[in-house]
């Protein structure tokens, strides 16, 4: 069997388990939320969940990655005990990262259309009507939705059949760098313009009237589910980029890195949407017609609008890619560890199953737009699948292997955790009790507030 691969440095691991984490959640979800639920107020809120919550879960998966060398395909049975069925999870852990794709990777093929469309000047003169006509009609198209989408999963395969260092590794690196710039020229030129003060106000001065109106207890929801789903946990994909690293450090500063990362991708998204949308006067709504119909209007007022147009969507594109890119590494390293495929077979057999996969959402779209269930079309039954059922389960079942004597063991799991330089994972009996006892009543919560949000609108 071939010998695993690393990571060839620290940055490349950080960056790439931070890619995983950014997604468009961060850009279309994050910043709208924060504005209606109190500004700065809410961002506090939501950070103090973002350490009580999905921080101790992400050592949990980098702790089983690691201490298993494994993806979730095999990590399970490498440390659980003998005659447990813990590693009955990499089933569902598999489907997750496939549903996942299963829509994401038609969003991104929108980030990518976005991007041509600004560089060529398509904008360029449209009104407000003719903004929203653009968006629409990609959306009802359905073979210009397919080109994206198959053309983003092909860059994103071609990606990982180079391998972990050469491709995912490298190219991730280069464009994480370039996100990280790219946003910052663009909050340099957003808080810039004229009448930016106010969108700066409305988006990080703590109000907490704003939260009584819009409600304390949604407030407190929508933080815990946002610090939650924000970094990805719970479907293994975290956890195979523990499997490539070393013991060199303590995985609890590591986690610390990914989770900061990704919180300044949120919060500095923000900075860039609302003192533009302030500063002419647009509404900041909220998913994809914040990104596709709103940022558009503003670019469209701004001097220089296609210029500013394109580096946000190269940006966008950057985001969505990077995501895609760790999950299909994670899919294709499932594939070689259950059942020892070389890395060209993974990567075509999975590459072509996952293209399959992904022509249903499109469809929905289109022309199986009359196909509902709930009121959802496939998009957001692929969605809800993921983000209401396999991360918060997902998540208890790391969370509960971990802690208890059933699974791997609080013990071994600290041992791993701690292992290395760097911040340690405290050990005290209260974190002991809470992380056994209270975080997973509060997944169940957010698992439970899924399906309240549907069934009791």
């Amino acid at each position: 069997m071939e010998k695993r691969e690393k990571f060839s440095s620290r940055l490349g691991f950080i960056l790439i388990s931070a890619g995983c984490a950014i997604g468009l959640g961060n850009v279309w979800r994050f910043p709208y939320i924060t504005g209606k639920y109190g500004g700065g107020a809410f961002v506090l809120m939501y950070l103090f969940f973002l350490v009580v919550l999905g921080l101790p879960i992400v050592v949990m998966e980098l702790a089983v990655g690691r201490g298993s060398q494994k993806s979730s395909a095999m990590s399970f049975n490498a440390l659980e005990p003998e005659g447990s069925k813990w590693h009955v999870f990499r089933y569902f852990s598999m489907a997750g990262n496939y549903l996942l794709m299963m829509f994401y990777t038609t969003i991104g093929g929108w980030m990518l259309a976005y991007f041509y469309k600004m560089s060529v000047g398509v904008f360029e003169g449209a009104d407000a009507k003719q903004i929203e006509n653009i968006f629409s009609t990609l959306t009802s198209n359905r073979n210009e939705m397919l080109f994206w989408m198959i053309l983003i999963s092909v860059i994103a395969l071609a990606v990982c059949s180079v391998g972990l260092q050469n491709g995912v590794e490298f190219i991730t690196k280069i464009m994480m760098t370039s996100l990280l710039v790219l946003m910052l020229v663009l909050v340099v030129r957003s808080v810039s313009l004229e009448n930016a003060a106010e969108g700066l106000k409305f988006y990080l001065f703590p109000s907490f009237e704003k939260m009584r109106e819009a409600g304390v207890k949604e407030a407190i929801f929508a933080a815990m589910g946002q610090a939650f789903f924000t970094l990805s946990v719970g479907a293994g994909s975290i956890a195979i980029f523990g499997s490539y690293i070393g013991k060199e450090r303590s995985l609890a500063g590591e986690a610390v890195s990914i989770t900061v990362l990704d919180t300044f991708v949120a919060v500095v998204a923000g900075l860039i949407i609302f003192p533009a949308c302030f500063a002419f006067d647009i509404n900041p709504g909220e998913g994809p017609g914040l990104v596709f119909v709103t940022l558009p209007n503003v670019f469209r007022e701004m001097v220089g609008g296609r210029i500013w147009g394109s580096l946000f969507f190269l940006f966008m594109t950057f985001a969505a890619l990077s995501t895609i890119i760790a999950v299909f590494q994670n899919i294709i390293q499932y594939a070689r560890d259950l059942w020892n495929w070389p890395l060209w077979k993974s990567v075509l057999i999975n590459g072509v199953v996952l293209i399959v996969l992904s022509i249903p959402c499109v469809l929905g779209l289109t022309d199986w737009s009359s196909f509902t269930i709930g009121g959802k079309n496939i998009m957001d039954i692929e969605d809800f699948l993921v983000s209401n059922n396999i991360l918060p389960l997902g998540s208890m079942v790391y969370l509960l292997f971990c802690v208890t004597r059933y699974g791997w063991g609080w013990d071994n799991f600290l041992r791993e955790a701690n292992t290395g330089e760097g911040m340690k994972f405290p050990s005290g009996k209260g974190i002991r009790f809470y992380l056994t006892f209270i975080l997973p009543l509060i997944v169940l919560i957010i698992f439970v507030q899924g399906y309240m949000g549907i069934f009791f609108k």
